[in-house]
């Protein structure tokens, strides 16, 4: 099964989403240092994690979050979290 996650990073007060079949791996890939894109904004803790059947199904719902502005991003957060 795939996940949709959101991270939030309050050092910097910056979200990041991604999707993916293993989250625990991911985030700790994410928090080491390994993802060139994330690594600046350590530590990240996951503020949301949505199951989604398959990868392209996880995939739609990645691009839809990444579409959202900052406000539509926090309040989907705030209802589904």
């Amino acid at each position: 099964a795939y996940s949709v996650y959101i991270l939030y990073s309050q050092s910097h007060d910056k979200f990041y989403i991604g999707q993916t079949n293993d989250l625990t791996k991911r985030v700790e890939r994410h928090n080491a240092g390994y993802e060139k894109y994330t690594s600046p904004y350590r530590p990240w803790k996951i503020v949301l994690s949505l199951p989604k059947p398959s990868r392209s199904e996880a995939m739609a719902l990645e691009k839809k979050l990444k579409n959202l502005n900052r406000i539509k991003l926090e309040a989907f957060i705030t209802k589904y979290a």
